[in-house]
């Protein structure tokens, strides 16, 4: 499985959605009202375990959170 993919489906697991609303070019902050500071928290955690990375604190940016795309490419660079 791809790490989009994963991410997706950590994202619609994490955030209760339905399955297939999500794909590489959905907008996260600011489109999904549950995507939430706990969700981001929550979200973080589910891919640090699936992955076996840590996020350090000042990683931690809007940007990152900005789409599916941008959150895969972080987890791309941290693995």
């Amino acid at each position: 499985m791809s790490v989009e993919n994963d991410v997706i489906e950590i994202l619609v697991d994490t955030l209760s959605l339905p399955g297939g609303q999500l794909d590489g070019s959905s907008i996260l902050l600011g489109a999904i009202p549950e995507f939430d500071s706990m969700a981001v928290v929550s979200v973080l955690t589910a891919l640090e375990e699936q992955y076996g990375f840590i996020v350090d604190d000042d990683e931690i940016d809007a940007a990152i959170f900005e789409s599916v795309a941008s959150l895969s490419e972080f987890v791309t660079s941290k693995v």
